[in-house]
């Protein structure tokens, strides 16, 4: 590196968006029900692994969802992953989001997820000036109880004009997420009385990729819950009980969502 080069140098590794400051979820109010799972805030911690620019090195891993995040005085939404996405935060900042439902965030934004799998996006990009209208009146709060609800009441009244999300969509998703045996693709088909194909059609819509890619993911996430949970988790058993065919499977798909390996995960959700 010369000595006029300006770019950072990463003295401080990344840490998981869970596990890097306080993380906290609310109920949305009654009017979002249809189309929010939460809303949520995460407030950094002032030490959390620097970078020689003094931000940190947040690692946010798949979960099959789709935000609308304030950061850094900006709108944005957060498209679907299916890779780790990296982002620099200030130490003691707060991000607060609101995450869509599945299959709700394709009928507020226009356009299937599938054209925003690992996008970061300025939601001006979807909403013109009144994304940047918006962000003004939360940024403009003094609290984060205050931008929380500045972003719920701008919500609120766009909701009104949207169409709740499919609930096809919904039982897709909460099937896959919800047992680690789960009811299995068949049941889904036959339940949702469609091909293989429209299934593939419909998830990519509302999730941005196909339902084996949403089942993977989801079997990742069953795994973070379950550590988080687990007083004295052994690997062998989280990779049981989150649906892997063992835990090679579980190091192997891990790293593949995460970049981390599973003892890392572990250490840092322990922390």
């Amino acid at each position: 590196m010369t000595s006029d080069d300006n770019t950072p140098v990463l003295s401080g590794a990344p840490i998981l968006s869970g596990a890097i400051g306080e993380y906290c979820e609310f109920d949305p109010p009654a009017a979002l029900e249809a189309h929010f799972q939460c809303a949520w805030s995460n407030t950094l911690r002032p030490c959390a692994a620097l970078r020689t620019d003094g931000r940190s090195l947040s690692a946010v891993v798949p979960d099959g969802c789709v935000d609308i995040i304030w950061i850094d005085g900006d709108l944005v939404v957060a498209g679907p992953d299916v890779e780790v996405a990296l982002s620099t935060l200030k130490p003691g900042s707060t991000v607060i989001g609101a995450r869509f439902r599945p299959g709700a965030a394709s009928r507020w934004l226009g356009l299937p997820m599938s054209e925003i799998v690992g996008g970061r996006l300025a939601l001006s990009h979807f909403w013109g000036a009144l994304a940047r209208e918006i962000a003004q009146k939360i940024g403009a709060a003094s609290s984060t109880v205050e931008r929380m609800r500045a972003m719920q009441a701008a919500l609120c009244r766009l909701a009104p004009d949207v169409e709740p999300p499919p609930a096809d969509m919904g039982f897709a998703f909460n099937a896959l997420k919800t047992e680690s045996a789960g009811p299995g693709m068949e049941v889904i088909l036959d339940r949702l009385d469609v091909s293989p194909r429209t299934l593939r059609r419909r998830c990519q819509e509302a999730f941005g990729y196909g339902p084996k890619t949403l089942d993977r993911i989801l079997r990742f996430q069953r795994f973070l819950n379950l550590a988080r949970q687990s007083a004295e988790p052994r690997l062998a058993d989280l990779a049981f009980e989150a649906g892997y065919s063992d835990q090679a499977h579980l190091t192997r798909e891990v790293r593949r969502l995460s970049g981390f390996s599973p003892a890392t995960v572990l250490r840092q959700l322990s922390a």
